[in-house]
């Protein structure tokens, strides 16, 4: 991890779930982490908990649903902070209802946070990586509903795992792009389990279902951030012990 110290990490979602710990995992390694959220206030005190040489932890108001917000953030941070070196595509939403009965602005708005924002984010993190001649890293937070639909005992998951296989099937689409360009930049698709912290509707919140921590997450971020120059990790997935999808 020690070439991305002083570098700039811009993760979306950052104020819920496993946002704040892999902001503050990234900022403890030195990084520069601006942490993109609609409730930055949530991020205060976890800006002030970090305490290292180059690491730094920097909230700045923005709704990903918003493509306006998105370009005017990444304009700033280019200014301001200094080019990106890594993004952290964490922002990701579910809506509790059904194929059959579901509302369409539910359906509307989780396809605009999961893929349209994260195409987003991704096309500008690589202009401006390109432009300043950066051989960064984009990780997308998929989900195991990205490549196998989970049978729950109540279905109400409807347009989630479709939005997550579409992460799935960007993160290689964008891998053929990035080799076809001759690219030096990096795409890793990270697939977690039930993950315990996540408010995610539809998954079950019952403490005896195996979960991960993301702390868990965190640390897959940081082994795919540590392989060398010639090492594509494409898709990592990760499981809790145990668990029943």
């Amino acid at each position: 991890m020690e070439r991305w110290e002083g570098k700039v990490a811009v993760v979306t979602g950052a104020s819920v779930g496993i946002g704040p710990i892999v902001m503050k995992t990234l900022a403890e390694k030195g990084m520069k982490v601006i942490g993109l959220a609609r409730l930055t206030h949530r991020l205060q005190d976890l800006a002030a908990s970090v305490s290292t040489i180059c690491g730094q932890i920097i909230p700045l108001k923005c709704d990903i649903a918003r493509e306006d917000d998105i370009l005017k953030s990444f304009n700033w941070i280019t200014e301001k902070i200094g080019p990106i070196h890594v993004l952290v595509n964490n922002a990701g939403l579910s809506r509790n209802s059904t194929l059959l009965e579901g509302a369409t602005k539910d359906w509307k708005r989780v396809f605009e946070v999961n893929v349209i924002a994260l195409c987003i984010c991704t096309r500008e993190a690589i202009r401006i990586m390109r432009r300043y001649n950066v051989a960064g890293h984009i990780i997308h937070m998929n989900s195991i509903a990205g490549h196998k639909v989970p049978i729950m005992p109540e279905p109400s998951l409807n347009v989630y795992p479709a939005s997550k296989f579409a992460v799935t099937a960007l993160t290689e689409t964008l891998r053929q792009e990035l080799r076809f360009a001759g690219s030096r930049i990096k795409i890793t698709s990270i697939s977690p389990g039930l993950v315990r912290g996540e408010s995610q509707e539809g998954f079950s919140d019952d403490d005896e279902i195996p979960a991960l921590k993301p702390e868990d997450i965190a640390e897959a971020i940081v082994y795919v951030l540590s392989t060398g120059p010639n090492v594509q990790v494409h898709e990592l997935t990760v499981h809790p012990l145990g668990e029943i999808f």
